[in-house]
């Protein structure tokens, strides 16, 4: 299983495509770190129909991100960011073939974006 903490990232980008039901649900267990019994409490119900929940909804963001990629998509154009911006920071010190190398392989970067 995935951890909380990407599926709290999952429930960010994927979230909204849930019942509001779903999306109490989930926040209160993956944001909030109630406990199953806590939120069969409060929506009155079992903490079994609440497990069942959980799990049907984390298959459903799963399925999401499998479908959709943006998560996947979104850690890899941060480290692109974070490649160019080092990249970047190296050229103060580059005489000028060097200097011609960085930018060539910064414009590779931004052309793969």
């Amino acid at each position: 299983m995935i951890d909380r903490v990407e599926i709290s990232i999952l429930l960010d980008y994927y979230g909204e495509l849930l019942t509001e039901k779903q999306q109490k649900i989930m926040n209160l267990y993956y944001n909030e770190d109630f406990s199953l019994s806590e939120i069969a409490e409060l929506n009155k119900t079992s903490r079994q129909a609440i497990y069942d929940a959980i799990k049907r909804c984390y298959k459903q963001l799963l399925t999401y991100e499998n479908k959709l990629g943006l998560m996947e998509s979104n850690f890899a154009l941060t480290e692109k960011k974070k490649l160019i911006l080092e990249k970047l920071s190296s050229i103060k010190s580059l005489n000028k073939d060097d200097l011609n190398l960085v930018v060539k392989d910064i414009e590779d970067i931004l052309e793969d974006l």
